[in-house]
């Protein structure tokens, strides 16, 4: 199968925030419900596929790698651990297939919270038809 480099119609809720040519892709799920009014706008949920460093000091994500990393927050400091790819096409598919699952309800977000947020999660899981 050919890597997908296009992302221009990614699924269900996702749009594509950033597209950098060659480089950093930032897709957003549902941008119309985290607006601020009813929830924050950094509990955007965003997939980052990125080929950045992943060192934890200023100015390291600028440095970039051989890996490409695809990686899902829920907000700045809830986010699952990055799936790691050598090239960037292997990661769009890679970002494509995370943004499907989680807008099938197949992506466990509630367990990236050691401090839920009840509201919030309830509305995701409205959002991606995993209510009960």
């Amino acid at each position: 199968m050919e890597p997908t480099t296009d992302v221009e119609s990614p699924p269900g809720g996702w749009t594509v925030w950033n597209a950098e040519p060659g480089g950093r892709v930032i897709l957003a799920y549902r941008p119309d419900v985290f607006t601020g009014d009813a929830f924050p706008a950094a509990c955007l949920p965003t997939i980052y596929v990125s080929n950045g460093s992943r060192r934890r000091r200023p100015g390291a994500g600028a440095v970039e790698t051989d890996e490409w990393h695809v990686t899902l927050f829920l907000e700045p400091e809830v986010a699952t651990d990055a799936d790691v790819y050598d090239d960037r096409g292997a990661a769009l598919d890679g970002a494509i297939g995370l943004a499907d699952r989680f807008d099938a309800g197949d992506v466990d977000y509630r367990g990236l919270y050691q401090v839920p947020r009840p509201d919030y999660l309830d509305e995701l899981d409205r959002l991606t038809g995993r209510e009960e």
